[in-house]
């Protein structure tokens, strides 16, 4: 080997060595773009900023997502999912019928939403565990009314996609996981947040658990930090990506063996065409296991 043919050898090498980009496309949640923008200008910046997907929300008023629909189409950016709303406050596992009924129409409304707009899950948080639910009374309930939902989930072509988050409920893989099992169904499956499990797990461990049954991702990070109004305790507070605890590099990896392909959102405030441009480079990083660098 010569000198030339020596260095440049030495030059390509870490390119040999580099991780590949996940196969996952960059999302950006529709209640993130400025509110003062039109649909059709809060579309496009998302665009301008590098996300090649929006997760909407639900909308009941049909001449709003008619104009939504258009603005996706105008932008070229399509609406891969819907965040359905209510389900905080009209939980599904409620012992009062009414408030049950007010969920079961949200999720009607966000069904079809997604229907008209080509997303193709609507996002929900099954149950809420409190002092008048209990545990085993909460995921009764949630599958049993899920279980009505599934007939026009099937019809509608969209994925009803349950998510973890802090309401008591799924607090490990192993459950999440017999939850979806148990609706042997394929338009119920899960959506996964890396943020919402660093309270009680570790991430990584809940996407290799969870495999084949995530159908989207929730991306923000997290920390544990001590405030003078916490007299020193660690509290929980969620973070701009890479400034968290969260391993990236692991979730990488996890995502990588599960062979996940999706797309993936970030979930954070509303954000100004800087800060959207800046949140989506440092995506970028973990899609490319540089997060490190």
């Amino acid at each position: 080997m010569t000198r030339r043919q020596l260095l440049a050898s030495t030059l390509a090498a870490p390119a040999l060595f580099a991780a590949p980009r996940l196969p996952i496309k960059k999302a950006v949640l529709l209640s993130m773009l400025p509110a003062d923008l039109s649909f059709n200008d809060r579309f496009q910046l998302a665009a301008d900023c590098g996300f090649a997907q929006v997760e909407a929300y639900t909308v009941a008023d049909q001449k709003t997502a008619e104009e939504i629909k258009k603005a996706s189409l105008l932008a070229k950016v399509p609406i891969h999912s819907v965040m359905n709303s209510d389900h905080w406050k009209f939980p599904l596992s409620s012992p009062d019928p009414a408030v049950v009924a007010k969920c079961r129409a949200g999720m009607e409304t966000s069904l079809r939403n997604a229907k008209l707009w080509g997303a193709e899950t609507v996002l929900l948080v099954p149950a809420v565990v409190d002092a008048k639910t209990s545990y085993a009374d909460a995921w009764k309930r949630s599958q049993a009314e899920i279980r009505q939902m599934i007939p026009l989930a099937q019809e509608l072509k969209v994925v009803i996609a349950v998510e973890e988050v802090w309401n008591k409920f799924l607090t490990s893989p192993l459950e999440f996981a017999r939850y979806i099992d148990e609706f042997k169904s394929p338009w119920v499956r899960a959506y996964f947040d890396v943020g919402n499990v660093v309270l009680f797990g570790y991430p990584q461990d809940w996407i290799r658990t969870l495999g084949p049954r995530i159908a989207k991702v929730h991306i923000k990070d997290f920390r544990f930090k001590s405030t003078p109004t916490s007299g020193g305790k660690s509290v929980a507070d969620f973070c701009p990506l890479l400034e968290g605890q969260i391993d990236w590099p692991e979730i990488y990896q996890a995502l990588a063996e599960i062979g996940y392909q999706g797309t993936a959102t970030v979930e954070l405030g509303r954000s100004d065409k800087a800060q959207l441009t800046e949140i989506s480079q440092r995506f970028d990083k973990i899609l490319t296991n540089t997060s490190a660098a």
